[in-house]
């Protein structure tokens, strides 16, 4: 990490999906940076274990039960962290839902449960955070993409979410930047998750079950997938970390409406490799 120690102090940022996963490790990096972070997620279980490493290593940590989908949860979220600290300097839109699925056997219900968390959580979120943003005249949101919303076999609904977010960063960066609010998108790459693995083996119709234990897994994948990519490993949830605390920090402050893929150079190869949350 190349920040420095007291890069985001005195910001305030809420991290959707702020439990688990890339989430977690973008809370710990902003922490350890001197942000205050605010935890969002539908399962408190989620999140207490990670308010807690946070609290361990001395940072103000609040957790917020959110359903994205919600609109009144999601400004119930934004009016809780003002209250508990004043200000709303960052908003990082993790949140996702996912599943691999052939389009024809795609169910009405989980359409609409990808699309309520991924897309309509998304500008949810960043509605809600708007008011006190144009207040300050400041802000940073940031939203988590995925390869998926180039398209991709089994994945039509996350796709569709994907790119109508890509589509609402450049709308939002447009509108709000006289407001001094930033707008800006990531696309990580793989990253060797147990979700990365799953979608990586598993067929559309598939009902083998996964035949090696999680660290065996991610050790297979890491060798299978690492010759595609050009710098020759596969991601770490740091390196999603660090463009986060770039996009949210003081040094991004002329960036908006941008889209930075940390992805090791994936994109540049016809082969595209999935990613979860």
């Amino acid at each position: 990490m190349v920040f420095a120690t007291t890069a985001l102090e005195n910001k305030v940022v809420i991290v959707t999906g702020g439990g688990t996963g890339l989430g977690r490790g973008m809370v710990h990096a902003m922490a350890k940076l001197g942000a205050t972070t605010v935890l969002a997620s539908r399962s408190p279980d989620h999140l207490e274990p990670t308010a807690a490493e946070v609290r361990a290593l001395g940072g103000q940590c609040l957790v917020v039960q959110t359903d994205v989908r919600d609109h009144s949860q999601c400004n119930a979220l934004a009016e809780k962290t003002v209250a508990s600290f004043g200000r709303i300097d960052g908003l990082v839109n993790n949140a996702a839902g996912n599943f691999r699925v052939a389009a024809e056997d795609l169910s009405p219900n989980g359409w609409r449960t990808v699309i309520d968390i991924d897309l309509n959580g998304t500008f949810n979120c960043s509605q809600a955070v708007f008011q006190t943003m144009k207040e300050q005249n400041s802000g940073s949101i940031i939203n988590i993409l995925a390869f998926t919303h180039s398209g991709g076999p089994g994945n039509v609904h996350a796709a569709s979410a994907k790119s109508g977010i890509w589509g609402m960063t450049m709308t939002l960066a447009s509108e709000w930047a006289q407001y001094g609010i930033r707008v800006n998108a990531i696309t990580p790459g793989a990253i060797p998750t147990l979700g990365t693995v799953r979608n990586l083996r598993m067929g559309l119709r598939s009902e083998e079950p996964d035949s090696l234990g999680g660290e065996e897994a991610i050790a297979q994948l890491q060798g299978s997938q690492s010759s595609s990519i050009p710098l020759g490993r596969l991601g770490k949830p740091s390196d999603i970390a660090d463009a986060a605390v770039f996009l949210v920090s003081d040094a991004a402050e002329w960036i908006t409406g941008a889209h930075l893929d940390v992805d090791g150079g994936s994109r540049l190869n016809s082969a595209r490799v999935p990613q979860t949350t």
